[in-house]
């Protein structure tokens, strides 16, 4: 997929090598590296990256349980916020569930990241549960899916 000159594809290996020098300063520091590498490795996950000129602006990724995926994360560079990278990785997180065949996504979201919410509400992801104090013991995650 591709928005502007932002060319949405499958995370590789080289990827997830720049990332291990760029994530914690140019990204966020709630993932770290290994659980990356974790995911990005497991047997039924898949990982996207959004690039633009060789530069990777974020990335995103799925874990695949039965009929439904979870979204694990969707992440974009701290300067590259605001300009749509997000959504256009959300849209193909959505595209590769419709291909699986899964019945639902689903994620959770901090209750103070409006941004998310704001993103995950304008693609018609519903609210169907709260994990009280989820995050470090204080901050809730609201649980949002997505029926496909």
């Amino acid at each position: 997929m591709e928005k502007n000159n932002i060319l949405i594809r499958f995370m590789n290996l080289q990827d997830l090598q720049y990332l291990k020098q760029h994530l914690s300063i140019q990204f966020d520091d709630f993932w770290t590296f290994s659980i990356l590498e974790k995911e990005f490795n497991g047997e039924n996950t898949t990982y996207i990256v959004a690039e633009e000129n060789n530069e990777i602006l974020g990335f995103a990724g799925i874990l695949t349980i039965i009929d439904e995926s979870n979204i694990m994360n969707i992440v974009t560079k701290k300067d590259k916020r605001h300009m749509g990278v997000g959504s256009l990785l959300l849209s193909e997180l959505i595209k590769i569930s419709k291909k699986l065949n899964m019945k639902s996504i689903t994620l959770e979201v901090n209750e103070n990241n409006t941004p998310a919410i704001k993103l995950y509400k304008k693609y018609n992801f519903e609210q169907i549960g709260v994990r009280k104090k989820y995050y470090d013991n204080t901050d809730s995650a609201i649980l949002m899916t997505l029926y496909l």
